[in-house]
């Protein structure tokens, strides 16, 4: 079965089966701080990187929005780019499967 970087469901339902112990930076949408007090505060990627951050910098603005929060308790959640998978996948797909 071959998915094509248009079919974004396929690949949320593929995305949806692996255990995301690691995330590569340039695969995360946004960054959801979920506080205890029940706030929440988003750092939105995907426009950071359109405006042109690197991974280095991304990394460190996240970094600084965890040590901002550093007196509160909070919980993590990453929303995966669905989109910058599917086009980090599908030519190592292609390329595998064209061997077959």
């Amino acid at each position: 079965m071959q998915l094509k970087v248009e079919e974004t469901d396929k690949w949320q339902q593929v995305i949806e089966s692996v255990d995301k112990d690691y995330i590569p930076i340039t695969c995360v949408k946004k960054v959801l701080f979920k506080l205890d007090n029940g706030k929440r505060q988003t750092l939105n990627l995907y426009k950071l990187r359109k405006q042109g951050l690197d991974y280095e910098a991304l990394e460190l603005v996240i970094n600084k929005k965890i040590g901002d929060l550093s007196d509160s308790q909070f919980n993590i959640e990453f929303v995966i780019d669905v989109e910058a998978v599917a086009e980090h996948v599908q030519p190592l797909t292609d390329k595998i499967l064209a061997k077959l």
